[in-house]
């Protein structure tokens, strides 16, 4: 580990070292979803809705599961700062355990998608059809979450340029892997919506294969792998204890966006597609406040593990002026081009273009607004995560997002009549209040608390 900057310019340095890698990571990673996106579009409208539906559900576990993986990270950063190899091991090991369990418990939701589906609305062929896809994907699972407990590890040791290649070699193995066998080039077969779950599968495979290979190269004083089977309850309960909050937090914010779309859907077909552009811009921003998050997570940790308040304070400070930097920059971005954004999504021949630009420009103030505290809220997240308080973050995101955040899009949506603009002003409000509920819990609770058991020790 790298020996801590306490000044200000230190942590900027340090923030961008840890950072920069990890927001390119994320980006590639939202790269592979919408590489998915477009080759089913290309595909067929049916292939597309189908995978719309089922990696819906997969992603729902996915999220769940990522909670264990993400508590590796404030942990070993933690034990890295006092230099505990032993423990280090230990953390990574159990989450692994918990990855896999969590593994065989979403199994049968998955391989039974079709009547799950069917009981929550949608179409039978649709739902059979995503059966179909999840009954090939839902093996990506086990190593999409091995994925995910591996770069939590390597982020924690500050190792997070490799993270940001494997995602990159991953975008590039599931571009080649759809080209191929959705569209059946190169003498293979043509598959269609079967090709896209192989290729979704290959790719998680090789990304372990790839964060595995360099972890035992590179950091062989872990011997992660030696003993595997061996049971370690106590840490097995620790990681578990930090973990489940943090993916019931990170499913209560999806949900409120999934729920969202659902009341677009109520609203009509160019209301739904104006808010999937307004969606994946939105996200392309959120990628870089996320990496940032990650890089707060590490240090954080590191200045809990040594309890050093005065870094936390710093750093903390340093991460929040640079989430504010990125969403100026995504405000101006937004309000002086939403025309020319919505726009890069839509066919020139399509007759629903001009409204679909007129509501997507709407959308798009409404996404300038809530920069500043999607931002807020995330760093916020990930401070907290770094010094281990998880499960009263859950709790202010189940507030935040769903009583406030859902009830308010319904109530303006609906209620008030202001339509889609009015969905948005709910998710504005949600997040709204999780910032500063967030923010709130760390300034005045989380961090005086470090203080007062540095002072007592």
């Amino acid at each position: 580990m790298s020996h801590p900057e306490l000044s200000y310019t230190g942590h900027v340095r340090a923030i961008l070292t840890l950072g920069l890698p990890l927001v390119g990571g994320h980006l590639a990673q939202f790269a592979i979803g919408l590489t998915d996106t477009i080759m089913l579009g290309w595909y067929g409208a049916e292939q597309l809705a189908t995978l719309s539906l089922a990696s819906s559900l997969f992603f729902t576990f996915f999220l769940v599961g990522s909670g264990f993986a993400w508590a590796v990270t404030p942990l070993v950063a933690s034990f890295a700062a006092q230099d505990d190899q032993v423990m280090i091991r230990r953390t990574t090991r159990m989450a692994l355990w918990l990855s896999g369990l969590f593994f065989l418990f979403s199994m049968p939701f998955l391989w039974f998608a079709n009547p799950i589906l069917q009981v929550l609305g949608q179409e039978p062929q649709l739902a059979e059809m995503a059966q179909t896809y999840l009954r090939i994907a839902a093996w990506g699972l086990l190593p999409a979450l091995g994925v995910m407990t591996l770069k939590s590890y390597l982020s924690a040791l500050e190792r997070t340029q490799v993270i940001l290649w494997i995602t990159v070699l991953a975008a590039i193995v599931n571009g080649i892997g759809n080209w191929i066998l959705i569209f059946g080039n190169l003498g293979a077969p043509e598959l269609g919506i079967r090709g896209a779950a192989i290729a979704s599968t290959l790719t998680q495979v090789v990304s372990l294969a790839g964060v595995v290979i360099y972890a035992h190269m590179v950091l062989p004083e872990h011997n992660l792998w030696g003993r595997f089977w061996r049971p370690d309850p106590e840490m097995f309960a620790r990681v578990f204890h930090l973990g489940w909050p943090i993916g019931l937090t990170s499913l209560a914010e999806v949900g409120m966006f999934v729920m969202s779309a659902l009341m677009m859907g109520w609203l009509g077909t160019i209301a739904l597609a104006s808010h999937g552009i307004a969606v994946q811009l939105a996200t392309a921003t959120f990628m870089v406040h996320l990496g940032v998050s990650n890089a707060s997570t590490v240090r954080a940790g590191n200045a809990f593990g040594r309890g050093d308040p005065g870094h936390l304070a710093r750093g903390a400070g340093v991460a929040f002026a640079m989430s504010v930097s990125i969403s100026l920059v995504a405000i101006v971005i937004f309000l002086l081009m939403p025309e020319r954004l919505v726009s890069l999504f839509l066919d020139p021949a399509d007759p629903d273009r001009a409204a679909i630009i007129a509501l997507g420009v709407g959308l798009l103030v409404m996404a300038a607004l809530f920069q500043l505290v999607d931002g807020a809220q995330v760093i916020a997240l990930g401070l907290l995560r770094g010094v281990q308080d998880t499960q009263a973050p859950m709790i202010i995101a189940g507030v935040a997002y769903w009583g406030v955040g859902l009830t308010s899009s319904y109530v303006c949506g609906f209620v008030l009549g202001w339509g889609a603009v009015g969905i948005w002003t709910g998710l504005v409000l949600g997040l709204g209040v999780a910032a500063v509920l967030l923010n709130l819990r760390f300034w005045m609770q989380a961090l005086p608390a470090l203080r007062t058991r540095t002072d007592a020790g």
